[in-house]
């Protein structure tokens, strides 16, 4: 995709002008801070590859926090238009390579399914992204800090891939585990490593 290829070379660029400068202030979303320039290449990359996700993948997100109602007549209508919006999803932000049952089984993309289907909860799981955009978006003061240890785990596929540099601007981050494979249902596809990765945090903080 052009967009797409055009983003990531702006990161690449932001790279190149960063050798000239000592330090600078940018503004990822998250947060503006003024930083060492070696400190923040890595969030610069993130930021460009969070923006190409952000065309790429947030189609959902407009409708379903616009016109969830709508969307909802044709998803509690159809099994077959509730399978094909919530698969996509499946397929879309896991580690399979475009084959969903790479990291999936039926019985379990169905059990999902199911879940909607017999409880006719699809349109309140819709809505709840209106009701979100009403909402004020938590945020730290400039200088807070959580002191609360945090343990994270980094997932190749999941929707976005946030460097530690990043995280430990905020938090206390006494884990940090980037894993091998996976995406953004890490629990469900990658269960032994998502648990794996808990009890490790739990007996670190226990000493």
């Amino acid at each position: 995709m052009e967009t797409t290829t055009r983003l990531f070379d702006d990161a690449t660029m932001i790279e190149r002008i960063f050798d000239h400068i000592d330090h600078e202030t940018t503004d990822l979303g998250e947060a503006t801070w003024r930083e060492p320039v070696e400190n923040y290449r890595s969030e610069a990359r993130y930021a460009a590859e969070r923006d190409a996700w952000m065309l790429e993948e947030t189609g959902y997100q407009w409708i379903q926090g616009t016109r969830p109602q709508t969307l909802a007549y044709g998803l509690t209508d159809s099994p077959v238009g509730l399978a094909g919006w919530i698969v996509e999803k499946f397929r879309a932000w896991s580690d399979c390579d475009g084959e969903v049952e790479k990291s999936y089984t039926k019985d379990e993309l169905l059990t999902n399914l199911m879940i909607y289907w017999v409880t006719g909860t699809i349109s309140s799981s819709a809505r709840l992204y209106l009701e979100d955009a009403f909402q004020s978006a938590p945020q730290l003061a400039a200088g807070q800090y959580i002191e609360v240890p945090a343990g994270v785990a980094t997932f190749p596929k999941d929707l976005t891939y946030p460097p530690r540099e990043l995280g430990e601007r905020f938090l206390r981050v006494a884990h940090w585990t980037e894993m091998p494979r996976g995406g953004h249902f890490a629990a469900l596809e990658e269960p032994e490593l998502y648990a794996k990765d808990v009890q490790d945090f739990v007996r670190e903080l226990r000493g």
